[in-house]
């Protein structure tokens, strides 16, 4: 844990590097929330379409979101969605004349119902 989903308008899916990114958030995630490294798993998912409000602009997201055994302070969660917003301003380059928006969800999931498995 945690499990990390990364949602990008597909329109981004040049302007970054996806596994860079990746490794970034999953170190972050150690450094801020005590996370172990090979229990972070993110997982990236292109999206077709954005539309925000009216707008007839050129408009893109990253959404990323975080899903954490509870336990971690407020303070964490916060430093985590902050480090999140700086890691995003550094890797993505929107193409020219495209607005941005970033925005970063850590949600704690219940411990007792959540399962995983790995098969080699």
């Amino acid at each position: 844990m945690p499990q990390i989903s990364v949602d990008y308008s597909a329109g981004l899916a040049g302007s970054f590097d996806r596994r860079a990114l990746g490794l970034a958030i999953n170190r972050l995630a150690v450094s801020t929330i005590d996370a172990k490294p090979e229990a972070c798993k993110t997982l990236f998912r292109a999206n077709d379409e954005f539309v925000v409000g009216e707008s007839e602009g050129a408009d893109a997201q990253v959404y990323v979101q975080f899903q954490i055994f509870p336990g971690r302070t407020p303070e964490a969660k916060a430093a985590l969605s902050e480090g999140v917003l700086a890691l995003l301003a550094a890797h993505v380059t929107p193409p020219a004349g495209t607005r941005l928006y970033t925005a970063v969800s850590v949600e704690d999931i219940d411990r007792g119902s959540y399962r995983n498995a790995s098969a080699a």
